[in-house]
């Protein structure tokens, strides 16, 4: 599909089947920040040689709700649905990028739901960006065997034994990569996640990626985390340990 400065349209998908933590989904506007038809809007301060070079971009949300429903977020946030799964246009194939923000992890998905992301992600020229708790999604259509990947650092074990057959690399790092799949960690990492992403894909000009993370203040975090998780879980735990407290004293003062 040619878009309006000559390149191709990059069509990503977000696929929702059953909505998403709003900060998991938040990390698409990196894409939408980058490409023509935002800069284009954004003259009067971007340069012109990176409105030349940025490339034109789609984004489609995807669900198992009709065209024009609304796709319940958290914190009581709704998004318009744009192609129920079933459409053509959004099947294997059709898509560059098919992002998977985080659902209730609880959940489990029906046959068509597990189908459609396998389908996609069996495609080479497809890549799936996985956040946070999507990773159970994608274990649930078989994407995660054989592979490195992520997920939210805290249910590591619980991954482990849910999905087993995949190297899971959740414990040490924000984001990683195996061939034509990207996962990341809890939320917020998956802003970490594209902004790699962005970086790596030959379908991003690195100017434009750069400009674009500087704009979004994305992109600065290492890989790595820098608190190890023990440290992060003793903290956890006397932030418990204080509730209890303030619990007690507040129920005195009553």
């Amino acid at each position: 599909m040619g878009a309006p400065n000559g390149h191709k349209t990059i069509r990503i998908g977000v696929f929702m089947p059953s909505g998403a933590q709003v900060l998991d989904m938040a990390c698409v506007d990196i894409f939408g920040t980058i490409s023509y038809e935002y800069v284009k809007e954004q003259a009067s301060f971007i340069p012109a040689p990176i409105i030349t070079l940025a490339p034109s971009v789609e984004i489609i949300y995807i669900g198992t709700a009709q065209p024009g429903e609304l796709i319940q977020m958290t914190s009581n946030m709704k998004i318009e649905c744009h192609h129920h799964m079933s459409d053509p246009e959004v099947q294997p194939g059709k898509l560059d990028i098919v992002v998977v923000p985080g659902p209730d992890p609880n959940l489990t998905f029906d046959a068509p739901v597990r189908e459609w992301l396998a389908a996609h992600g069996a495609e080479k020229e497809t890549d799936i960006l996985c956040v946070c708790t999507g990773i159970y999604l994608c274990g649930e259509a078989g994407l995660l065997r054989g592979k490195r990947v992520c997920g939210p650092r805290a249910l590591q074990s619980q991954l482990k034994a849910k999905f087993e057959g995949a190297t899971w690399m959740g414990d040490e790092f924000r984001w990683i990569q195996d061939g034509n799949f990207w996962s990341c960690g809890g939320i917020t990492n998956g802003n970490d996640l594209v902004a790699a992403y962005v970086r790596h894909s030959p379908r991003f000009p690195s100017p434009v990626a750069e400009f674009g993370l500087v704009m979004t203040d994305t992109g600065d975090r290492s890989q790595r985390y820098e608190t190890s998780q023990t440290a992060v879980t003793l903290g956890v735990v006397w932030q418990v340990l204080k509730a209890v407290f303030l619990g007690l004293g507040k129920k005195k003062g009553e």
